[in-house]
């Protein structure tokens, strides 16, 4: 095992070192609310998130290139509390599972900057819920997270921001005993109390899934990491993605023959805002994934694309 699964799998470790700067909210990208630590570069604690981070990304790696990486400061009062709560939580979960609360690390998927700054001020919300429903890749109802050294994964469908820039959240999780969950599933709750979050794998899982009724309880925000990859932007297909290039006009009207009058409705709504400017481009984008899903969008990006 290297020192940085060490330090990574260390809940210790990892809160309680507090190398850096106390970032103020007006000074550079910073996430608004409260203040953040801005990790040095060089320091252990940077090095462990970086090194996390890029041995995830695979074949990506070489292209990606950190700019920052934030964490919570401990010394905030809702960070204190939200602590505490998790401490509180992992107590009860190893008394329930006979000494083992099975407590990991694991990077949220698909966060757009507004996102995660909403989940680091308030927690998660439905919000974060309903974005799953309508998602094939997703393995339950409730909050979806990777394993973390899936880096990757949980970077290919995360939006980017107008420079390019795309930030993930690397949290603490309580798994419990896990259940099986199948992609595409519709559960939204434990089968039993017997379980308590769910996978994809029981042997060897790299995905899990939070309920909602313990997405605040069983998961910990810590660190923000954000990073550039063109390739990767590429790849995605939409947010900031240059690669295929399909205006919004065609996918408007490829939609039109595929979603429900209601639906249509939504998007039509807020691609109206966007032209008159009431909405940027990545609240569109947004809006699209949660109203259309992530698999439709993927297969008309692909097959526009190819038909140029």
């Amino acid at each position: 095992m290297t020192a940085a699964q060490v330090e990574i799998d260390d809940h210790e470790s990892i809160t309680n070192l507090d190398n850096g700067e106390i970032f103020d909210s007006d000074q550079l990208g910073n996430f608004s609310g409260d203040s953040t630590i801005l990790l040095n570069e060089g320091s252990t604690e940077y090095d462990v998130i970086k090194n996390c981070f890029i041995s995830g990304m695979g074949l990506f790696s070489n292209d990606t290139t950190i700019v920052t990486i934030r964490k919570n400061s401990t010394e905030r009062i809702t960070t204190k509390a939200r602590i505490a709560a998790f401490r509180v939580f992992t107590d009860a979960m190893t008394r329930k599972n006979n000494g083992d609360a099975n407590v990991k690390c694991a990077w949220y998927c698909g966060s757009s900057k507004e996102e995660i700054d909403n989940i680091i001020s308030y927690g998660f919300s439905n919000h974060e819920i309903e974005k799953f429903e309508n998602d094939v890749r997703s393995h339950g109802v409730g909050i979806n997270l990777v394993h973390h050294q899936c880096s990757l994964a949980a970077a290919v469908v995360g939006e980017g921001d107008e420079e390019g820039i795309k930030h993930l959240l690397l949290c603490r999780v309580i798994l419990g005993k896990p259940e099986l969950t199948i992609s595409g599933s519709k559960q939204s709750y434990p089968s039993s109390t017997w379980f308590d979050s769910g996978v994809d794998n029981l042997e060897n899982p790299r995905k899990y899934v939070i309920w909602s009724s313990n997405m605040n309880s069983y998961i910990l925000p810590i660190y923000i990491v954000s990073f550039r990859s063109p390739r990767l932007t590429g790849l995605s297909g939409y947010g900031r993605a240059k690669s295929p290039c399909v205006s919004f006009s065609v996918i408007m009207s490829v939609l039109s023959k595929s979603l429900d009058p209601h639906r249509m409705n939504l998007i039509m709504t807020s691609y109206d805002d966007f032209r008159k400017r009431k909405l940027r481009r990545e609240q569109l984008v947004r809006k699209m994934r949660e109203v259309v899903g992530d698999h439709l969008l993927f297969k008309i990006l692909k097959n526009q694309s190819h038909q140029k």
